[in-house]
């Protein structure tokens, strides 16, 4: 569908919208504050509660969640439009994502993305399109993908892992595809940014390396050896975004939300004072820290998933490192809220206590550089099994706030 059918199609869904219930009016504003929820798409984790519902019952459970963030004071939603190489609008690109309709490529009969821009703009939220870059599928069986899927078409292109399929980032046509495809929702759509998570180069896997080694031996000349390689290929990818995203669409912002920790400082002195298991520039080849310090992103938002005083990695020291990272650059920082581990009894016992994400707002307060927060995901937000976000609502959001712009 092109720009001139888009945008028809756009306003007459927000004509329609006006006309029902759910409709609520933009409230004027002059603070900016990000306050952000995740919209999980992938098996069916936040929505469509499960695949194969109705388009009317599908859009009815998505105008529900974007009505509970409202009622949360919250104004922004990443919405994941690309959860495994697949697309939740009509792409030229990839395939309907199975978590619509139970099949792959099985077109559902609506626009999913273009609904959720127009319902999110209606009720005052921007909606950023949140994409995965290079997960394929969460099996390795490549005949299991439709006939069409271009992982299918270019096998040379995936590479299993860890009982996944990946996109190898380290091949140039690669990179190029992913980009398009990720692309063609700031092109056809007018989202309000264009969101990347945390998944890069895979989390390792025990006894399992990554098998790029005919992409390394064929494009890895001129490195000091692979790590250097992998993360200049993370670097591109994220450099030539940005600057595609600035040509397209120039409001759009552009951001990631990695792990919460790019080196401990026992590994670099420049890294933080935890003890964690994972470091992005060392296991998933992200330098997530240049990519703030040499200002490619508009806004980064690490997964800071762990609770005040939790020794290998606290929240209060992530929050520190992060601001002290954004400071002097134009990068906005936010803060990612792990909302979905409030009263679950297989955590810390600090995640029993709903007053936990309250005080997260408070402490990074004090920094600021922290210009807001993201709450994984949006069905915790509904249950709030421990009223830890209605705490947040209460404490922090009694007043409407923009996004930072």
């Amino acid at each position: 569908m092109g720009r001139v059918s888009r945008r028809t199609f756009t306003m007459a869904a927000l004509t329609a919208l006006t006309t029902g219930a759910a409709a609520a009016p933009r409230r004027r504003s002059t603070a900016e504050e990000m306050r952000g929820t995740w919209l999980a798409t992938v098996f069916n984790r936040d929505w469509p509660s499960r695949p194969g519902l109705t388009p009317a019952v599908q859009r009815s459970e998505l105008r529900g969640l974007l009505d509970t963030a409202v009622r949360h004071g919250l104004n922004t939603v990443f919405f994941q439009a690309r959860p495994s190489a697949d697309a939740l609008w009509p792409s030229t690109y990839e395939p309907w994502s199975q978590w619509l309709t139970g099949v792959q490529g099985k077109d559902p009969g609506w626009d999913p993305l273009g609904t959720a821009v127009a319902e999110a703009h209606a009720r005052g939220l921007e909606l950023h399109a949140w994409c995965n870059p290079y997960r394929v599928a969460s099996h390795t069986d490549l005949s299991r993908l439709v006939a069409s899927h271009p992982a299918r078409r270019h096998p040379d292109w995936v590479v299993a892992h860890g009982g996944k399929l990946y996109y190898n980032p380290g091949l140039p046509e690669v990179r190029a595809f992913v980009e398009d495809a990720i692309l063609d929702t700031v092109v056809r759509y007018p989202v309000d940014g264009l969101h990347f998570d945390d998944y890069f180069y895979p989390y390792p896997v025990a006894g399992q390396l990554f098998d790029d080694d005919r992409a390394y031996a064929a494009h890895g000349g001129g490195f000091t050896g692979r790590a250097a390689w992998r993360r200049n290929n993370i670097d591109l990818l994220v450099r030539e975004t940005a600057a595609r995203i600035r040509r397209i669409r120039p409001a759009a912002r552009f951001g990631i939300s990695p792990f919460g920790v790019w080196r401990n400082a026992a590994t670099d002195a420049r890294g933080s004072a935890t003890r964690a298991g994972v470091q992005t520039y060392d296991d998933l080849y992200a330098d997530t820290r240049t990519w703030v310090r040499s200002g490619w992103l508009d806004y980064i938002c690490p997964q800071l998933y762990w609770n005040i005083g939790y020794a290998p990695a606290d929240y209060a020291e992530l929050v520190r490192w992060w601001a002290q990272v954004a400071q002097g650059t134009n990068v906005r920082l936010y803060a990612g809220e792990a909302l979905y581990k409030a009263g679950d009894p297989a955590q810390p016992a600090a995640w029993r206590d709903p007053a936990e994400l309250s005080r997260h707002l408070t402490l990074a307060g004090r920094y600021p550089q922290v210009r807001g927060h993201v709450f994984f995901a949006a069905k915790d937000i509904a249950q709030d099994r421990t009223g830890a976000m209605a705490r947040v609502a209460a404490d922090h959001y009694t007043q409407p706030a923009r996004p930072p712009r």
